[in-house]
């Protein structure tokens, strides 16, 4: 059976040097996030892997200055295109954004799109502390929409200011884990997703879409708190929470590899919305396809989850 990865990881030597720097201190990270070649596509064969869809590791070029971020996304966006026309039936990717200067980046996703091919963007969590909910993004998400491409929302180290507040006050490593891998990213995702809802911006776009790994990033198991507490003559909208997380979310693997986590997800928003990772290099694709081909699906739903899904959303 064919299989899509949706949450995969590059970086380009520029990016290496400057903003995904950390990536040095991680042992044996740097060599294979850098390969765009052989040497990617044979460990997709070797981890059950037909298509890998490639994203700008974290933390993107979200964080850097309108100008120095809109050069650095179109260099990387560019060298990420030449790999896809070298590999066209084993690659894809998510374009980087400059979202510190929202009309450029709006304008790069779509010569990202219809001009390199790519099939959607990669947005990392915040942009200084301010997240996609704010109007000032408005032309990014509004373009999205227009040319029906999703927009997969990756995890970042939250604000410093968050930092301090949340999760300060242990050792530095502690810290470091508590706010990012250990719960930091995937609770500041779960916000993320909710200010999307709560400020309206699916009921502007209603066929927008968003992509979110980790299993869910938690919202699945707080689905049903949501709309208990968040209704809609409370909050104004035209739905319930729980009628766009199965309506514009979509969700991913993404090196979570616990059978009642996935059981949960697929019971609050069905294996329509579901889709393989592997988080590679950070995580195993031939663990995650492990995982995947030992979970007790139906030809029908495995088929979805392993590759239809994906290639409905992505137009592949």
């Amino acid at each position: 059976m064919r299989v899509l990865a949706l949450e995969e990881h590059y970086a380009t030597t520029e990016f290496l040097n400057g903003p995904g720097r950390w990536l040095a201190s991680r042992t044996g990270i740097v060599k294979p996030i850098s390969d765009l070649g052989d040497g990617r596509i044979a460990a997709m064969d070797d981890g059950g892997v037909d298509v890998a869809v490639l994203s700008l590791a974290a933390p993107g070029v979200e964080q850097l200055e309108g100008s120095e971020a809109v050069r650095l996304a179109r260099a990387c966006n560019d060298e990420l295109a030449a790999a896809i026309g070298r590999y066209p039936d084993r690659l894809a990717g998510f374009a980087a954004l400059p979202i510190s200067a929202p009309e450029e980046a709006a304008d790069e996703l779509e010569r990202a799109v219809r001009g390199r091919g790519l099939v959607g963007a990669v947005i990392n969590g915040h942009s200084r502390g301010r997240y996609l909910d704010d109007p000032v993004f408005d032309p990014v998400l509004a373009r999205a929409a227009a040319l029906r491409v999703p927009v997969y929302l990756h995890p970042t180290i939250p604000p410093p200011r968050v930092i301090e507040a949340c999760y300060a006050g242990f050792s530095a490593e502690v810290t470091f884990a508590l706010s990012t891998v250990g719960w930091g990213w995937h609770i500041n995702t779960a916000t993320h997703v909710l200010r999307l809802i709560l400020g309206g911006v699916f009921d502007r776009y209603p066929e927008l879409q968003f992509i979110i790994g980790h299993m869910g990033e938690a919202t699945s198991f707080m689905l049903p708190r949501f709309d208990a507490t968040l209704k809609p003559e409370l909050t104004g909208l035209r739905h319930p929470v729980s009628a766009y997380l199965r309506r514009n979310l979509n969700y991913t693997f993404a090196n979570f590899s616990d059978e009642a986590t996935y059981a949960n997800l697929i019971a609050q928003v069905g294996a329509g919305r579901v889709c393989f990772s592997a988080d590679y290099p950070f995580g195993s694709m031939r663990a995650a396809r492990d995982f995947f081909d030992a979970l007790p699906l139906s030809a029908h739903d495995r088929a979805l989850i392993g590759h239809r899904n994906a290639e409905r959303l992505l137009g592949l």
